[in-house]
């Protein structure tokens, strides 16, 4: 890996030369996706640079979508933003296999608790009235890509906690269980606080996209759904026919 490392020199700044050097291996496809690039260390050591000057590099290139850094994992080349439609309830499991590319997730919580706060208002239930609560995290590839925050009313999806989340996602099982008549997505960049942070692999200056979803049934609220993006990794967009 060494041998193919050259200094940067001229009159550009260091890190748009570290830049450059990585831009070219990629191009050239010397390094594949996924492929694991050099740490900030070896950098530093074969450039002969400060580790401030590769930081920015790695930096910059991640939030042009040519790299995806994992915390305590390593920096790879990514494959491109992964993207979604903000109009259409997507299964992140189908999207994901889609693109030819692996879909794993954990299930972090999958329990029954009293409604609170944002939750019960959302849901149109009373404080304190029961609510399904889970946490899943998605993975593409190994990489984290989106943290799922789910509500659901047990009047309406009783058997939700029964299901078992490592074969099927929460999205696919209400799918399937209870046929949607409404959805509302609400779309925001948001600062993700120390717990987002750890499980989804970023770091404290990584913004995140935030869809919040929510989805009725018959006149009642099934599901309200905080689903959270590393934004390198992720992108929401949509093709549409415009009728003046």
């Amino acid at each position: 890996m060494n041998q193919m490392l050259r200094k940067p020199g001229g009159a550009e700044p260091l890190y748009q030369s570290v830049k450059r050097f990585i831009v070219d291996r990629i191009r050239s496809g010397d390094w594949p996706v996924d492929h694991r690039v050099p740490s900030e260390t070896e950098l530093t050591r074969d450039f002969g640079v400060s580790r401030m000057t590769v930081h920015r590099a790695l930096r910059e290139l991640s939030g042009e979508g040519l790299l995806t850094r994992v915390q305590g994992v390593g920096t790879f080349v990514a494959a491109g933003k992964a993207q979604s439609s903000p109009l259409e309830i997507r299964n992140i499991a189908e999207e994901i296999r889609a693109r030819g590319h692996t879909h794993t997730s954990d299930v972090r919580l999958l329990r029954q608790e009293p409604a609170k706060g944002r939750a019960a208002r959302h849901l149109g239930l009373p404080d304190g009235a029961p609510v399904f609560h889970s946490l899943m995290l998605h993975r593409e590839n190994g990489i984290p890509v989106q943290l799922e925050e789910r509500y659901v009313n047990p009047a309406v999806a009783p058997d939700y906690l029964d299901q078992d989340f490592s074969r099927v996602t929460p999205n696919e099982y209400l799918m399937q269980a209870v046929s949607p008549d409404q959805v509302e997505h609400l779309i925001e960049a948001v600062a993700p606080n120390a717990a987002t942070r750890r499980l989804l692999k970023i770091d404290a200056r990584e913004p995140c996209l935030l869809l919040e979803r929510r989805t009725w049934a018959r006149g009642a609220v099934v599901t309200w759904a905080r689903l959270t993006h590393p934004g390198s990794r992720y992108r929401l967009g949509e093709t549409f026919a415009h009728r003046p």
